[in-house]
């Protein structure tokens, strides 16, 4: 650098001034000795001033500003001082300041040659000297490197027009740990030149672009810039390349990285070292241009992992070097720039801070100036065709964005032109392979001298050999991580033939052993594209070989991933490859005789890969995109469909170039579906969006970003009227303002069929909102318009309303602070509003909701004066305002409008006052339906309202009342005050409406609860008041509890301290009530009061004191009280704590009151009690003890009490543990008990020998006495052998069964006990013997043989299901000839055979047998022969019961028949399941003709072998004036069995049961059917399941079912009777007072609730099925309000419905009063159990 001399005093002063910064560095860096000499030359005033200064810094910054103001003198002693101690002075201050000591002789006198200073002079000025000349040699060697790079360059390089987009990295991002957090990112940018970026130095700035943007010839610009005297900050420019640094292997220092492989110095290692010390003293001075990292063969090493020290002298890997400058850990402040692909810029430095610049591509203009430079040798008119052909193909006019591939399709059109200049249309190449395919030829052409290549294909062929070899070179570069070659790597004649074609280039190789010559293909690009052929064509290459080089490559590459040359364009020529158009040109490659398949099989493997990636659901927006250029390579139809059935493309902070967007739009067009381009921070060029209106398929349309401004919006604005199908259209998150929003409007006129508009968080004011809804009536088919996140006022809020008076389709405006702003449309047709009179004419029903926009008094008067015009508001939300309690007047006079529904004004400053004032407009404001409140009003406050227009289109309440005369008061959180309470109540008594009160989850005082118990008889209209989860005392609930006497109003009344409380009132008095009273810890005084209270309480059925801590004293006081009370029900004290003493307590009540007719005592898990209270003259008592656990003396005090009791009693005794002690003396004493009737024992651990000690001692001096015990054991053997020990113990037992593990015996005294014909006794008493389902079988009957030879009395004896087995049968045969006087014998087989010798024993013995039941048994024809000859025999046979019995043939069966036709006198006949040829059947059918006393028979599933049997037998029925019963399910009768029943069914008025299940009934024949059934009014049981019914039989049905008033169960289940059917199915089902059973399983309709609302009037309903129906939440909903009046239902199946929670918690809380209930099914429902409401056990969710 050249010193200009200056004059000394001003040169001076002004070094001192300039170079401020740079001394406070150096002085702050030196030792204090330093500082030291620099005090002594200012005065001690100054000095004591400078020493006080806290820090080092501040002392220093001190100094110098002193000195910038002293006089010229001092400066120089100054700077003297400076030069002589400081040892770290940077060589270009130190040349000023020596350069002022040569300017005049006065400066020796100011730097006086000292030998002993620290620095010489001369030998400084020695050190710049050869500083200069180094930058001089490195500056015309960068000029020569600029020369020889743009020789071939056709256009000029301007960097001042190539641009970039410049964004600071402040943190690195770390892909591996989180992609979506990458996803979300959006750093902010800005547009510069290149020519710019080294106009700022002391920074890292990585240059993004790629394969061909131009970075390696712009940073040859750059340094060219530098050493023509641009960037003087900048002393020394370095720019190295990553290709030739691939060839350094062995450790080396920061020196040697320098001057052995960019510039050595001249003047040996004295100028090395002079040189070295300026780069290391004068960092912030020196710049590295690091160019191609993507073609570095590694990754830099992470910071964190480098060795330290770290210095510039330190020997390291060439990674190691180059991360160190890079994170400046070696050199830092100096400029580096480092140029690579976007891919490889993810965490390259590992540091903060640093600056990525990204390229951008030729706009439109560039490549059309560039086009016509290319061929403006070429002749005018080829000029002009060739620009015309780019300009015009818009394929490759987007790859032509990137420069180099500009130049590319240039020589590409060339080549065209050049081949046949006379052809009008040249068929151009479609995607980026086939353009390099084309390339390749036009530089093959080159070998040829440059000549015409007419015919293509010859050229591949011709040069085959060369191609294979080349890429074969490529194809192990890219493997190798090499990009260059030296000579030895290829023959001299390739790289020659190479280069003569342009495929390479030569270079001079700088390696560590000296300089080579070498070669690099052309470029990067045209490596990969040989290495794509080479595995296209070469026979070396496999088909998985194949599949691994084809991977989709993404913009993020993860810190982990490893480095690879393997950069962009690889995979997209293997794709391109595979496309049909360049099958030939590979096959001529291939070369092999069967060439076309071999290629062809390598192009399907790459479109099956490209399959495979389709379906890959991690794939992010870079992925898509790569997948979408891979399609568009292929040109593949069918493939881009397959990538094209995603319904979005989400991308996210990607930049996005023209080729990127021709991809996309290639794709999108192919689709099945309409698609949606969500463009989430993607940096696009405004000329891509051109490209859009290509994407056929385009729905959905999204941009956020800030990037996007108004001059994006102008550009879109361009384009929208060209996207004929787009509907959705998003701009949020950006910078759109007025005016952009402007542009996009004008453009949206031209689109009518956009239905939703979203503008939020942008910058638009009211002005923008006007334009937006001056749009809005244009927008024919706009269902939403979103504007939150705006700058929006209240004008602008206001504007929105007063559109929803002029728009009829706006329906709906919701604000939400400035957050949410949405304006949402109905599908009617927009148009003005029109004035009419006609009440048809209607509005669609409107919606405002404003929240959050602090709207006060003033505001709602403007709202209500543009609001008077809206006729069809239907609900007005202002929510979080500032209203405060004088606008709730003035929003009451919206009520005028009509229509309106509902006013929410929650959080709007409302207090207690403004609520009681409110209160009375129940009264005056007929309209005023409903007002709900929370906190005081401070929280919520709803007003709901009536209105005309609902009242004309809302269909009757079902219960046929007037909506209008229902009306409430919620005020729920809320602490009432004593005085509010009083206000409110006195208001709320005025109202003549009919009322429910609501102040649930509150907290009520004692006298706020006394004023409102005050009032309640007052409230005449008054129907519910809900008090659920209120914080209330004990005394305010026992005064609450008072009003029961006060008010004889009071249906119902449940209160729970923590749980669901409310009274019910009637508008007349209560015929009774129920009082539940739970969780409020009662004391004795609060018994004592409680039950004063209730004495004046005549008319209570039911109370329920449950878990209120009573205790054994608790439950003692009120037991003795019981008299005084009037209770006519039962008394519930379930839960109080109870022990043993208290439940002899309770025990004791039997005797006490004599209005208790039974005590249920559970002291176990359960812990239930239960009072039950009779009518006067009670006969009967009944005592249940459950799990109480009694010691000895509770089991006398019990016998006490027990002994006492004068009636008749039922003692039920289960699971208690019995000792010895206390067994022995229960079983010595309960026999003794005179007034016990019925002893139940269940569970209890008896034995045997107990039992028959029981037996023993049971009294014989009373009429009749049953015992039932229930033990697990009692089965098989055991029951057996217990059953003929107790019938050998006691001769008074008149009936004996086991049934399950339940032994069940009859005491009745007879007169005299009768003899034997042998002389024994005989056991004369017993009447009835039944073994049902315990597992009895044959072997074990022989232990009750000889007992049951004495039971010459017995009447009945059963067994059901046994296997007889040849014990059983020899048992029968020596038993039944004994059994004189049997009428009834059941013997139920497993499916075994019968044996001949019982039929022989009954055939014999039993002429006087009037039932005989044989079903399930397995009779041969043998067998069936002798039975139908034995039932001739008996001629007072009443009942025959042969069902499900199986084993004969058509003969065998005929026998059967023909005995069976003889029992004329049979009452019933049960054939269910049994096979019968079309013989039998009319045997049969005769028969029945002569059994005129046949009252019930069942044929249900009889199995015709032949002919028409059914037919023959519906015809008998017409003899069977008596029928009672009949039951024909599942003979598939159809409509033609139908018409010939109907015929006879009219006549059997004693009909009580019929059965035509499964019989293919049709609709048709259905109302025949009913029709007939119309005449049979005893008709108790109708089943008709599995047809096929319809909604006409449903219809008539529901119209005839009034008249069968006796009708207990119907079954309809699996027939499609619809939603008309199940509508006058529930109008009939109202008369039906005697139904127990509805099943209405899967009948073809979701919509049940007048099925479940009808309910409520079958007073009798016991079960109901509703499952598979698909029902809703609605359903179960009206299911809960109706089961409480339900009193006898037990079981509800829901299964596979469609309730989800919601219902479930509706059906829990129902449950909580209905403890009759025993389950309600909700199998398959999609239910989550996660609430504690739901825990419920009689709620059933699954079959475990």
């Amino acid at each position: 650098m050249k010193m200009e001399e200056v004059d000394l005093e001003e040169d001076v002063m002004n070094v001192v001034a300039e170079e401020a910064t740079v001394i406070v560095d150096v002085l702050c860096r030196e030792r204090n000795n330093v500082l030291e000499q620099i005090y002594g030359l200012v005065e001690r005033s100054t000095r004591d001033w400078l020493r006080s200064l806290p820090s080092l810094r501040e002392r220093v910054l001190g100094i110098v500003d002193y000195f910038k103001a002293s006089d010229p003198q001092k400066c120089c002693q100054f700077l003297q001082t400076l030069w002589m101690f400081c040892q770290s002075i940077p060589l270009d201050l130190e040349t000023k300041v020596l350069s002022i000591a040569g300017s005049s002789s006065g400066a020796q006198g100011c730097f006086p040659e000292i030998e002993n200073s620290p620095r010489s002079r001369n030998v400084k000025r020695v050190c710049l000297d050869q500083v200069e000349s180094y930058t001089k040699a490195v500056k015309l060697l960068l000029q020569q490197k600029f020369e020889r790079v743009t020789k071939d360059v056709v256009k000029e390089v301007c960097l001042d027009e190539a641009w970039l987009c410049l964004r600071q990295r402040n943190s690195a991002r770390v892909r591996d740990k989180s992609a979506q957090a990458q996803e979300g990112e959006e750093p902010s940018e800005r547009k510069e030149s290149v020519e710019s970026l080294l106009r700022t130095t002391g920074r890292v700035v990585v240059l993004l672009g790629q394969a061909g943007s131009g970075k390696t010839l712009l940073m040859h610009c750059l340094a060219h810039h530098w050493a023509q005297g641009f960037y003087p900050s900048i002393k020394l420019l370095f720019l190295l390349e990553f290709r030739q640094l691939n060839l350094v292997s062995q450790p080396l220092s920061l020196k040697e990285l320098l001057f052995r492989f960019f510039l050595l110095p001249e003047g040996g290692d004295e100028q090395s070292e002079a040189v070295f010390s300026y780069i290391l003293s004068n960092s912030e001075k020196i710049c590295f241009i690091f160019d191609g990292y993507d073609e570095f063969g590694t990754k830099f090493t992470d910071p964190e992992k480098l060795p330290s020290p770290l210095g510039p002298y330190h020997q390291l890997s060439v990674t190691d070097l180059l991360s160190g400058i890079c994170s400046y850990k070696i050199l830092p402040k100096c400029t580096v720039l480092v140029t690579c692909r976007p891919r490889d810029v993810i965490d390259l430095f590992g540091c903060s801070g640093y600056f990525v610049a990204e390229l951008l591509g030729f706009s439109q203009q560039r490549v059309k100036e560039y086009t016509e430079k290319y061929f403006q040798e070429k002749g005018s008119e080829l000029k002009e065709r060739a620009v015309s052909l780019l300009m015009g193909n818009r394929h490759l006019l987007s790859m032509s964005h990137v420069p180099a591939l500009c130049h590319v399709c240039c020589v590409c059109l060339d080549h065209f032109l050049f081949e046949d200049t006379s052809q009008s249309h040249v068929k151009l190449p479609t995607s980026l392979t086939q353009i390099y395919l084309h390339i390749l030829s036009a530089f093959l052409s080159r070998c040829q001298g440059g000549g015409s290549t007419k015919v293509v294909m010859p050229l591949l062929q011709q040069y085959r050999s060369q191609i294979a070899e080349l890429s074969k070179l490529a194809m192990n570069g890219l493997e190798n991580s090499r990009i260059v070659f030296l000579a030895q790597d290829l023959s001299t004649e390739l790289m020659n033939f190479g280069a003569n074609a342009g495929i390479l280039s030569r270079v001079d190789l700088t390696c560590a052993d000296g300089s080579h010559l070498g070669c690099a293909f052309m470029h990067l690009t045209m490596q990969e594209f040989l290495s794509a052929l080479h595995l296209m064509t070469s026979p070396d290459i496999s088909e998985s070989q194949l599949k691994r080089k084809l991977n989709l490559k993404s913009r993020w590459t993860a810190r982990t991933d490893p480095k690879t040359v393997f950069t962009d364009s690889l995979h997209l020529f293997m794709c391109g490859l595979a496309a049909k158009a360049c099958r030939l040109s590979l096959a001529l490659l291939e070369g092999s005789e069967d060439a076309i398949a071999v290629v062809k099989k390598r192009q399907e493997t790459v479109l099956k890969v490209l399959r495979s990636f389709v379906g890959t659901a991690s794939q992010t927006g870079p992925k898509i995109i790569e997948l979408c250029r891979c399609a568009h390579e292929t040109q593949d139809i069918s493939l881009a469909k397959d990538v094209a059935s995603r319904t979005k493309f989400e991308l996210r902070n990607i930049r996005l170039n023209p080729v990127d967007m021709d991809a996309l739009a290639f794709v999108t067009s192919a689709a099945d579906q309409m698609v949606c381009l969500d463009f989430g921070g993607c940096s696009i060029e405004l000329e891509c969006l051109s490209i859009i209106p290509n994407c056929k398929n385009l729905e959905h349309l999204i941009f956020r970003s800030r990037k996007y401004d108004d001059k994006f919006a102008e550009a879109l604005s361009s384009i929208l009227p060209d996207l004929k199908g787009l509907k959705h259209l998003h701009f949020i998150s950006g910078g759109l303002t007025d005016t952009g929003t402007e542009k996009l409007i004008k453009a949206l006129q031209c689109c009518p069929q956009i239905t939703h508009l979203n503008v939020s968080d942008n910058s638009l004011s009211d002005e923008g909102v006007k334009m937006i809804t001056d749009l809005f009536p244009k927008l024919a088919n706009i269902k939403s318009v979103m504007l939150g996140k705006n700058s929006i006022s209240r004008d602008g809020i206001f504007m929105l309303v007063e559109k929803m008076v002029s728009i009829l389709s706006l329906q709906k405006v919701h604000v939400r602070g400035k957050e949410e702003i949405s304006v949402m449309f109905s599908p009617n047709s927009h148009k003005p509003s029109v004035s009419t009179d006609d009440p048809k004419d209607t509005e669609d029903p409107k919606e405002l909701i404003l929240n959050n926009y602090d709207l006060k008094l003033t505001h709602l008067t403007k709202l209500c004066t543009k609001l008077r015009g809206c006729s069809s508001l239907i609900i007005l939300n202002l929510s979080s305002n500032s209203l405060g309690n004088k606008s709730l007047k003035k929003l009451l006079e919206l009520s005028r409008l009509g229509t309106i529904q509902e006013i929410n004004v929650s959080d709007n400053e409302v207090d207690m006052n403004g609520l009681v004032s409110l209160s009375a407009s129940l009264n005056t404001e007929k309209n005023l339906k409903e007002i709900n409140a929370s906190h005081n009003g401070k929280q919520k406050l709803i007003l709901k309202l009536n209105s005309r227009t609902r009242d004309a289109l809302k269909p009757l309440s079902t219960d046929g009342s007037d909506f209008h005369l229902h009306k409430k008061f919620s005020l729920t959180h809320s602490d009432i005050h004593p005085t509010d309470m009083n206000r409110l109540c006195k208001n709320l008594a005025k109202c003549k409406y009919l009322l429910e009160l609501d102040f649930s989850h509150g907290t009520l005082k004692d006298e706020s609860v006394e004023r409102l118990q005050m009032h309640l008889s007052g409230m005449t209209s008054l129907q519910l008041l809900n008090l659920s989860y209120v914080q209330m005392s004990t005394d305010g609930a026992l005064s609450l509890v008072r009003s029961l006497a006060d008010c004889p109003r009071i249906t119902t009344m449940e209160l729970r301290q923590q749980g669901e409380s409310f009274v019910r009132f009637l508008q007349v008095t209560a015929a009774a009530a129920t009082c539940k009273l739970i969780q409020y810890k009662l004391n004795c005084d609060n018994v004592k009061d409680l039950s004063g209270i209730l004495e004046h309480c005549s008319y209570l059925a039911d109370l329920d004191l449950s878990s209120n801590f009573l205790r054994d004293e608790g439950v003692k006081s009120f037991v003795n009280l019981l008299p005084k009370l009037q209770i006519s029900n039962s008394l519930s004290l379930t839960n109080n704590k109870l022990t043993q003493l208290g439940a002899l307590y309770l025990v004791n009540s039997l005797n006490s009151c004599e209005k208790v007719v039974a005590v249920e005592v559970s002291l176990g898990a359960e812990d239930r009690v239960l009072i039950r209270f009779g009518q006067d003259n009670v006969i009967g008592k009944m005592l249940s003890l459950r799990e109480c656990d009694f010691e000895m003396d509770h089991w006398t005090n019990l016998l006490e009490i027990l002994n006492r009791c004068p009636n008749e009693l039922k003692l039920e005794f289960s699971s208690n543990v019995l000792n010895n002690q206390s067994l022995n003396f229960l079983l010595n004493n309960l026999a003794k008990v005179s007034s016990l009737r019925t002893l139940e024992l269940r569970n209890n651990g008896l034995n045997a020998e107990v039992i028959k000690h029981l037996v023993t001692q049971l009294r014989s001096d009373c009429d009749c006495r049953t015992i039932q015990i229930e033990e697990p054991w009692i089965k098989a053997e055991a029951a057996v052998r217990l059953v003929s020990s107790c019938l050998d113990l006691n001769s008074h037992i008149r009936e004996i069964r086991v049934e399950k593990t339940c032994f069940e015996i009859s005491v009745e005294v007879l007169p005299s006990r009768a003899h034997s014909e042998n002389g024994d006794f005989s056991l004369s008493s017993v009447r009835f013997i039944s073994f049902d389902e315990c597992e009895v079988e044959g072997q074990h009957l022989t232990f009750l043989q000889s007992a049951l030879q004495k039971c010459s009395s017995l009447l009945k004896l059963h067994f059901s299901p046994t296997t007889l087995g040849t014990n059983g049968a020899e048992f029968f045969s020596s038993v039944l000839p004994c059994l004189k006087k049997l009428k009834t014998l059941s013997l139920h087989s497993k499916g075994e055979g019968l044996d001949e010798a019982v039929i022989f024993a009954l055939q014999s013995s039993q002429k006087h047998l009037e039932n005989l039941s044989l079903s399930y048994h397995i009779i041969n024809d043998s067998e069936a022969a002798k039975l139908g000859s034995a039932l001739q025999g008996w001629t007072q046979m009443r009942s025959l019961n042969l069902s499900h019995c199986t084993g004969w043939t058509a003969a065998g069966g005929y026998k059967l028949v023909c005995g069976m036709v003889h029992c004329i006198t049979l009452e019933e006949m049960r054939l269910d399941s049994i096979a019968l040829d079309e013989k039998s059947a009319v045997c049969l059918a005769q028969g029945i003709r002569t059994m005129t006393s046949l009252k019930k028979i069942s044929l249900n599933k009889i199995q015709f072998m032949e002919g028409s049997g059914v037919l023959f037998l519906l015809a008998c029925l017409q003899s069977l004036d008596g029928l009672e019963e009949l039951e024909l399910e599942g003979l598939r009768m159809g409509d033609q069995g139908i018409e010939e029943l109907v015929k006879y069914i009219p006549k059997w008025t004693t009909l009580k049961k019929i059965n035509l299940s499964e019989n293919c009934v049709s609709d048709q024949a259905g109302e025949m059917l009913v029709k007939a059934l119309s005449h049979c009014r005893a008709v108790q049981q109708l089943h008709l399941f599995r047809n096929k019914l319809g909604q006409e039989f449903a219809v008539r049905l529901g119209q005839v079912l009034p008249s069968l008033p006796q009708l207990s169960e119907l079954d309809l289940s699996e027939n499609q009777i619809g939603h008309k059917g199940s509508l006058s199915l529930s109008e009939g089902l109202v008369s039906l007072k005697t139904l127990k059973k509805l099943c209405l399983t899967a009948i073809g309709t979701s919509d049940l609730i007048c099925i479940a609302s009808c309910l409520k009037h079958c007073m009798s309903i016991e079960s109901i099925s509703l499952a598979w129906n698909e029902c809703g939440n609605d359903v179960a909903k009206k299911l809960a309000e109706v089961l409480p009046q339900c009193s006898k239902l037990k079981k509800i199946d829901l299964e596979a419905n469609n309730i989800n929670i919601t219902g479930a918690k509706a059906l829990a809380k129902c449950l909580q009063c209905c403890p009759w209930i025993e389950v309600i099914r909700l199998w398959r429902n999609p239910i989550v159990k996660d609430d504690q409401i739901l825990r419920d056990q009689r709620l059933n969710f699954s079959p475990t």
